[in-house]
């Protein structure tokens, strides 16, 4: 005869405790938790106004030197992970400004970084040895431990979003840092040597890849923008995303990066989207133009340099009130690599 239900829950309550000075617990307890059916994302939907983020920016800005904070960022932390520096559970974001003049001291990491520009002209970003100048709507990456620095002979502010795959690196264990000896590391390639030897189609004969990241790490929006304006002329829009490309590594035909995958995509005017699902916690930035996208039951209206947050599975549905242009990054590369990328066309 078995024992009684309340018999039962005070033995195995007993037996927990008795276990944990071991260090043990019993799954059967928790493994719902850990093997859910579908996502149970912490992550939450949230968005900043680049009007409210402008302005403590340039604060800041009056108050610490970007060499007294080696990177003069504020962070975008999500509401779900309160000081852990994340915006997703995978992805690390972060407003970044340089004044007129300034520089942000060369150093490397090996965390890999993308920098996608919102504000300013007549500012560069020098990687390995080659500068690069930013424009609103560039994409810059940095790859793992790679010297870089960034400079200014604006007579304006520069501002940037910084994308790092920070929490992947903290979960490994596998940070590093290192400081360059002086504020800027020489000139040592010609501006434009990347574009010219990996980003016509071709590669130098004797190519031998040093890392996973693409050997182009500067992708000017006016490219990317031509790109996707003829596109929508000449092929039929994607129901639920327009028209969207990922940025590549040309030598590989790969994503650019390997922990960060990034796109841009363009919704034409009245463009109204269907509700698509995916596994990749996203974040999206709006480059032009202005719409909605509704997130769950969440609705997030945008403009130019505005940001905002997808989670994972959650159901994502664009309109755009006139020809718009989002830039997006997510652990899509990550989770593709494993085999566990997942999509839902709603």
């Amino acid at each position: 005869m078995s024992a009684p239900a309340t018999d039962i829950r005070a033995l195995r309550e007993a037996f927990y405790r008795r276990i944990a000075p071991s260090n043990l617990k019993p799954l059967w307890e928790v493994l719902d938790v850990l093997v859910p059916e579908h996502p149970q994302p912490k992550c939450q939907p949230v968005q900043w106004k680049f009007k409210d983020l402008r302005a403590p920016l340039l604060e800041a800005g009056q108050l610490i030197s970007a060499k007294e904070a080696t990177r003069r960022v504020l962070m975008l932390e999500n509401p779900a992970f309160p000081n852990e520096a994340r915006i997703t559970n995978s992805l690390y974001a972060g407003v970044q400004l340089l004044n007129p003049g300034e520089v942000a001291p060369a150093h490397r990491h090996t965390q890999s970084a993308l920098r996608f520009i919102l504000e300013g002209r007549k500012a560069f970003t020098s990687v390995d040895g080659e500068r690069a100048w930013m424009e609103p709507g560039d994409l810059i990456l940095t790859p793992s431990w790679t010297w870089h620095d960034h400079g200014s002979e604006s007579s304006e502010p520069m501002i940037w979003l910084d994308g790092l795959d920070i929490p992947i690196m903290q979960l490994l264990d596998a940070g590093f840092c290192e400081n360059y000896p002086s504020d800027q590391q020489p000139s040592v390639r010609s501006e434009g040597d990347a574009q010219a030897r990996y980003g016509a189609n071709m590669l130098p004969a004797d190519y031998q890849p040093k890392s996973q990241t693409s050997p182009v790490f500067h992708y000017p929006y006016k490219r990317t923008r031509e790109a996707l304006e003829l596109m929508s002329k000449s092929s039929n829009l994607d129901a639920y995303q327009g028209v969207r490309m990922k940025y590549i590594n040309p030598a590989t035909g790969g994503h650019a990066m390997p922990t960060i995958a990034t796109f841009m995509q363009l919704l034409p005017t009245g463009f109204n989207g269907k509700p698509i699902r995916a596994t990749d916690a996203t974040v999206y930035v709006c480059v032009e133009g202005a719409g909605k996208t509704f997130v769950g039951d969440q609705q997030f209206d945008w403009g130019p340099n505005d940001i905002f947050v997808a989670p994972s599975w959650a159901p994502v549905r664009h309109i755009a009130d006139r020809d718009s242009y989002l830039f997006s990054y997510s652990d899509r590369v990550v989770q593709e690599k494993l085999g566990l990328w997942r999509e839902r066309r709603e």
